[in-house]
């Protein structure tokens, strides 16, 4: 009989060896397309829209992909990666006095209260929290500024060459965009981080906090989750420049898909219609 550890770590190490390495992204494209890609029929409401098998990167349908478009709150993805790579879960960030002056959709972050930074993370991922954007950046880049330059700098490490941040949240509209094509991209290099994909994934989160506040719940803003089967992420957003977006994961029997929806008049909808097509075709 085989021994219980190695039947344990054998199919826990098969599963890891799936997802590359951060470092991948410098060697080899994050998703790619070989030749043109039909559309099936397809009609979605969405400016700009594309659909991927995120185990390989490879294109599915796509609908103006290297067009710039607004992109709200999926900015926030970004974000989060950057605030990973310079905080540890329990690192703790004091919340700026200038979240004060942050426009909402703001959680009540008290100017110079001391929080971990998972606790924030939540609320930049869930809730989408303007202020936990802002409080991360300062947090992790000392400045806002700085932040969004550390922002820009992944973007360009990642060759996301039709990307551009300008803040932390996405709330402002003007010289921040990206692409369907960018996003998709990464999108799936932020799957490859542990901290990210447990964090999007959850349909609620209870998070305890000092007093007088004693607890928060965070409900995710993604409706997918719970609603869409093999849904597990990723990221919603709205302005009325950028209209509804939407960033979508799901696996199902061993296929990934991962969406990406910007400027919809009906992201669900649109979204829906891209996934169920790639499982249809995938599965």
């Amino acid at each position: 009989m085989a021994d219980p550890v190695r039947r344990v770590l054998l199919p826990v190490l098969a599963a890891v060896a799936l997802v590359p390495s951060a470092s991948a992204a410098a060697t080899s494209p994050l998703i790619h397309q070989t030749g043109p890609v039909p559309g099936h029929g397809i009609r979605i409401s969405a400016r700009s829209a594309i659909l991927i098998d995120g185990t390989t990167g490879k294109v599915l349908w796509a609908k103006r992909v290297h067009v710039r478009r607004q992109i709200a709150s999926t900015t926030k993805i970004m974000t989060a990666l950057v605030a990973m790579s310079k905080l540890g879960p329990r690192s703790i960030v004091t919340v700026d006095r200038a979240v004060r002056r942050v426009p909402p959709i703001t959680e009540g972050l008290r100017p110079g209260e001391r929080v971990e930074a998972w606790k924030l993370l939540y609320g930049l991922l869930l809730y989408s929290g303007n202020d936990d954007a802002l409080a991360l950046a300062v947090g992790a880049g000392g400045t806002r500024s700085r932040f969004v330059a550390l922002m820009n700098e992944k973007a360009h490490e990642l060759k996301l060459t039709r990307t551009h941040f300008r803040s932390p949240s996405g709330i402002l509209d003007r010289d921040n965009y990206s692409t369907a094509w960018d996003m998709a991209a990464l999108a799936r290099y932020a799957l490859w981080n542990p901290r990210f994909r447990a964090i999007v994934r959850t349909k609620l989160k209870r998070v305890p906090w000092s007093p007088p506040i004693g607890e928060k719940i965070y409900v995710n803003k993604n409706h997918l989750l719970g609603s869409y089967r093999g849904a597990d992420g990723v990221k919603t957003g709205w302005t009325t420049m950028a209209k509804h977006c939407l960033v979508a994961s799901a696996h199902r029997g061993g296929v990934h898909l991962i969406a990406v929806i910007l400027g919809s008049d009906d992201s669900y909808k649109d979204v829906r219609k891209l996934l169920d097509f790639g499982f249809a075709t995938r599965g």
